[in-house]
């Protein structure tokens, strides 16, 4: 349990005996959150909760706050609770304690921030999921990147977490696909044959096509099933190719052609319909949607017999929830997946599960720029700008840091030339060299033989060195709220400022000195403070490089 969540149980019980008292009227004792002050002078914790309770009461908070206090003892990390205008109770813990967690955190190492929150819970995670018709572009890059960075928190946050691709390979843009790849195989075998009207035009097809030419020949001509298969397992490889340059990988690529094949698909909709949540009209079969709250119903099945996008999704969510029994599934979309979101709690109550147990964060549009120049087209191909064309360009621990700067319903601008730049302007510069900053302290006391396994970390009584432990100690805090929030970014936010502090604590504060006890201390300080550094790097999925 974290200090923050030891304290709310004060707060709570203090609560609970002024009731008993008659110092405060019965009521309902809303949630209690602690919160880090601004301005450190305040404390390390301040709770609002006589504002909350005021109303209720009929009582000035600071009242409130008084009371509370009166009925707190101190435990033996806090120094003191304090009464703050207009109704905040703030917490500040003793020195002692908080030098003693650098022991803590030493001991723990990569465990360190590590959460119980999931208890276990299975959760999948599904992302990217893009149609393998050609390569990822950067917006699929920023998907990618939120998706694996909230498997890392859930992960360590105590969740049994599976990371999932979902491959339409099915439906009408894969027969466009196929009719496309078809006629760019007959044109490489020196064939006259059009493009369809709906065709994939980009010259990656040519490429396949050439490709397959040079490894199969004319074998084909007369199997376009075959090689459309050929042609789609090319894009998929491409796809697992560009994502692993990001450090991006998945436990399943589950195929939308499997539904209908292993009953997914019937079994759905069978129980849609026995629930009375479907009805024809027109030859189509529709879901009632209006009957759950939307604006109006939706077609699953066509006139023509085809399933729906909506159809096949329903029968992939079923499969999520009821056979596969994930607690919960958290989906991340393209901003043009915005009205997908209401239709798809309704159905998922329709089937009988919590919609709340579906959530899904839309992942909004990114804009590459080149200092003031908007990029809108590859220099190489005139096209689009590829996602492998801007990890070969900026490398992935930019791409990963870039795409986490901003959270994931905000529109960002990614800016090339300030990724590369080495200098403490480029933010992912500034952070990994903080990294390796510490290893070459570290380095230099074993060249010196120094060991500072014995080290009295009580000598830490400085305002840098206490200010970069207290920061530390907000790891685990940053990390559950990353997870309960599913707002990775955060972990970018708390890097960039570690790493400020870090350098501010270098600049202050001498480690190597002719003084052997304050030497040791804070070579045990900078040691807890790389592991914690480190481990926010590994949760975003970026290196923690010793040099630079």
């Amino acid at each position: 349990m974290m200090i923050k969540d030891e304290i709310a149980i004060l707060l709570e019980r203090a609560a609970i005996e002024a009731q008993r008292r008659n110092l405060l009227p019965p009521m309902a004792m809303p949630e209690i959150l602690l919160e880090r002050p601004q301005n450190p002078e305040h404390g390390d914790y301040a709770s609002t909760l006589p504002l909350k309770l005021a109303r209720a009461a009929r009582m000035n908070p600071l009242e409130i706050a008084q009371t509370l206090v009166n009925l707190i003892q101190l435990p033996k990390e806090i120094e003191s609770i304090a009464v703050a205008p207009p109704g905040f109770v703030n917490f500040s813990m003793k020195s002692d304690w908080l030098t003693a967690q650098v022991e803590e955190i030493i001991t723990l190492g990569e465990e360190y921030g590590n959460l119980d929150l999931g208890k276990g819970a299975k959760v999948q995670v599904e992302f990217v999921s893009v149609n393998p018709t050609g390569p990822l572009h950067v917006g699929h890059g920023r998907g990618a990147i939120l998706g694996s960075t909230l498997a890392n928190v859930l992960a360590s946050s105590g969740y049994e977490v599976v990371k999932e691709y979902y491959i339409n390979d099915a439906g009408s843009q894969m027969d466009a696909f196929y009719r496309s790849l078809c006629a760019r195989y007959q044109q490489a075998l020196g064939r006259d044959a059009p493009m369809p009207s709906e065709g994939y035009f980009g010259d990656y097809m040519i490429d396949i096509a050439d490709e397959i030419v040079a490894e199969e020949g004319e074998n084909f001509l007369a199997a376009p099933a075959e090689l459309g298969r050929i042609g789609m397992a090319k894009v998929i490889d491409s796809i697992k190719s560009d994502l692993e340059l990001l450090g991006v990988s998945f436990d399943v690529w589950f195929s939308e052609k499997s539904l209908f094949e292993n009953g997914q698909y019937d079994r759905a909709m069978a129980l849609l319909k026995e629930k009375g949540y479907t009805g024809e009209k027109e030859g189509a079969v529709w879901f009632s949607s209006t009957t759950l709250g939307e604006d109006k119903d939706n077609v699953l099945v066509r006139s023509d017999g085809s399933p729906t996008y909506f159809a096949t999704d329903i029968a992939y969510h079923y499969n999520k929830f009821i056979e596969r029994g994930f607690s919960r599934v958290i989906n991340i979309w393209g901003a043009d997946h915005q009205g997908h979101v209401s239709r798809m709690k309704a159905v998922i109550s329709a089937l009988g599960i919590d919609p709340e147990r579906l959530q899904i964060i839309i992942s909004q549009m990114v804009t590459l720029r080149r200092g003031d120049a908007v990029l809108r087209a590859s220099k190489r191909t005139g096209e689009m700008i590829t996602l492998r064309e801007l990890v070969e360009e900026v490398g992935p621990d930019a791409c990963r840091f870039f795409f986490l700067s901003r959270s994931a319903d905000s529109q960002m601008d990614f800016d090339l030339e300030l990724a590369k730049r080495q200098s403490a302007e480029n933010p992912v510069y500034y952070v990994q060299y903080a990294h390796a900053r510490i290893s070459s302290i570290l380095r230099l006391a074993e060249d010196r033989g120094i060991d500072y396994r014995g080290g009295d970390v009580s000598l830490l009584t400085s305002e840098p060195e206490l200010t970069l432990i207290r920061k530390m100690l907000q790891l685990p805090e940053v990390t559950e709220m990353a997870a309960c929030d599913l707002e990775p970014h955060h972990l970018s936010y708390y890097a960039l400022d570690m790493a400020t502090i870090l350098h501010n604590f270098y600049e202050k504060c001498r480690v190597i000195s002719q003084d052997e006890a304050l030497t040791a201390a804070r070579l045990k300080l900078v040691e807890a403070a790389q592991i914690v550094l480190a481990k926010a790097l590994h949760l975003m999925g970026m290196a923690a490089p010793e040099r630079m």
